[in-house]
């Protein structure tokens, strides 16, 4: 029937008919799918950036990253450690669920209390990583700098095949992996990176396994040259919708900063004898990732991309204190259950979406970013069905930073291990402002009020006898709900002889495994 023969009524229902059939078409193309960028920083702590307080660090990009985004102040890691933080970050699952709970493969401790429980050395290739989801989605997947979810040879043997190529992230959806293999951190930051092949590279299928050689010498400083790579990826994105995980090896042991660096803060530290932080070597392995996420922004804001790009800025476990730095007001660092542990700078912006320049007190964990990143690219994991999320999307809490609580009873943490750096085998709780740590070596509970007691020095666990029974109750229900394995009394252990190991320096005694 022509539009002659209709009513004035029915031409105008055609018209609006065929209008909305023809703008169909521009309006997909409008809702074009963000960009999602992950900076995750190795060893950084709480008070490491500028916007969070350093008085030596400089970071101008990421502060800027700040300004543009929302800066939380309750940030925490999944873990002390980083195996288990990564594994969190890219199945949205608590450590103590995927029974990733220590570095892979953890420190070889004999004589010990406690016998750690068989737990699993490598992301299985059943769970859904949050990469699949989105190559699922229609993205581009690229994966820069350190994976470490892959079993690994403990005596680090060149010549060995102690390397699981088949854990490597190329096989956990991403369609390009530079640098990610078995390693937890290069032995030089200086090409080729150290000894063996673990940064060699290697390709397959148009994918880069490790770094490629192209254009680098002596001097050529690691974290610059996975900048470079992923600042020329990105642009051969074009307009797909991509997903960038930059997991830095910075600020990871040994600590070395490109020789300008670190000359630039010797001399700055002579000027500045009063500061906290004073590592130079460290300050300057900051100031590279921050020239790195600046490069990344760059080239997004230089395809005109900035305002439809997702970015999550965090970091995997707290400080490494006191070789590398001090987290103070926090209590310790890396590898131990107190806030200089697990509490972290985070980070997030989506210039389109939230507002600029705000700040958020309310708890977050590393089990949040997927959930968040699904939310906000609008895609679904079919293959999840037989999994569950244990954290949750933080874009209420992003679009109202101030008022938005999320909708949860607590966090948690579970590391039925020992750890150099003062950790021995514990769960912990946060519920609200109160902090519960049960030791499993017997030592007495441990209760504090955080926002009075930011360095925990107060146990209150005697004073608030029912809030500590509450929260130690709830604590165990988790860990039931979650299949968390849990450290046996060790029949073999013999107080009258040392906690340690051998290492190549001499014998490494491990003092508070037994405090």
């Amino acid at each position: 029937m022509g539009l002659m023969k209709l009513s004035i009524a029915g031409r105008r229902l055609a018209y609006c008919a065929i209008s909305f059939a023809l703008a169909l078409p521009l309006y997909f193309a409008e809702a074009k799918k963000p960009n999602v960028v992950l900076f995750f920083v190795d060893d950084l702590g709480w008070t490491d950036l500028g916007c969070y307080g350093s008085d030596f660090y400089e970071t101008p990009e990421i502060d800027r990253l700040a300004s543009e985004g929302v800066k939380f102040t309750q940030a925490y890691a999944a873990c002390t450690v980083c195996s288990p933080s990564r594994a969190a970050l890219l199945t949205g699952q608590y450590p103590a669920r995927l029974r990733i709970t220590d570095f892979i493969p953890g420190h070889p401790i004999s004589n010990t209390p406690l016998s750690i429980p068989d737990w699993t050395q490598q992301l299985d290739l059943d769970h859904t990583t949050v990469a699949e989801m989105l190559l699922d989605s229609g993205y581009r997947t690229a994966h820069f700098g350190k994976w470490h979810l892959t079993p690994r040879d403990r005596n680090d043997n060149p010549n060995s095949d102690g390397d699981y190529p088949q854990y490597y992230p190329d096989k956990q959806g991403f369609e390009f992996n530079f640098g990610g293999c078995e390693r937890g951190a290069p032995a030089s930051y200086f090409w080729p990176y150290g000894r063996g092949r673990t940064l060699e590279e290697r390709k397959a299928n148009n994918t880069y396994l490790t770094l490629p050689h192209s254009d680098v010498n002596e001097e050529t400083y690691l974290t610059d040259h996975l900048a470079r790579e992923a600042v020329t990826l990105i642009e051969s994105f074009g307009d797909d919708p991509f997903f960038i995980y930059f997991s830095f090896y910075n600020v990871h042991t040994p600590i070395q900063g490109r020789p300008d660096l670190v000359e630039k803060y010797s001399k700055k530290l002579e000027s500045h004898a009063e500061v906290s932080h004073r590592n130079v070597g460290y300050a300057a392995m900051i100031e590279s990732v921050d020239e790195a996420v600046g490069r990344v922004m760059d080239q997004i804001k230089k395809q005109g991309l900035l305002e439809d790009t997702l970015v999550i800025f965090s970091s995997d476990n707290g400080g490494y204190y006191p070789l590398a730095t001090t987290n103070a007001p926090l209590r310790q660092g890396k590898g131990s259950f107190y806030e200089g542990g697990v509490r972290v700078p985070t980070i997030i912006s989506w210039p389109s979406e939230f507002e600029a320049g705000k700040v958020s007190d309310e708890p977050i964990i590393t089990v949040d970013f997927l959930p968040t990143v699904l939310e906000a690219t609008g895609s679904v994991a079919e293959k999840r069905v037989e999994e569950k999320f244990d954290g949750r999307s933080l874009v209420p809490v992003l679009k109202d930073p101030v008022n938005a609580k999320l909708d949860r009873e607590a966090i948690y943490w579970h590391y039925p291990h020992y750890h150099m750096y003062g950790a021995v085998p514990y769960s912990a709780i946060r519920k609200g402002d109160w902090k519960l740590i049960e030791r499993h070596d017997g030592a007495p509970l441990e209760l504090y009020q955080l926002s009075n007691d930011i360095h925990e020095d107060r146990n209150l666990a005697l004073a608030h006898v029912e809030r500590t029974k509450e929260l130690q109750q709830l604590l165990q229900k988790w860990r039931q709900s979650v299949g968390a394995q849990m450290p046996t009394a060790n029949r073999e252990y013999r107080p009258d002889r040392p906690t340690g190991w051998d290492r190549a320096d001499g014998y490494r005694e491990i003092r508070n495994a037994r405090e």
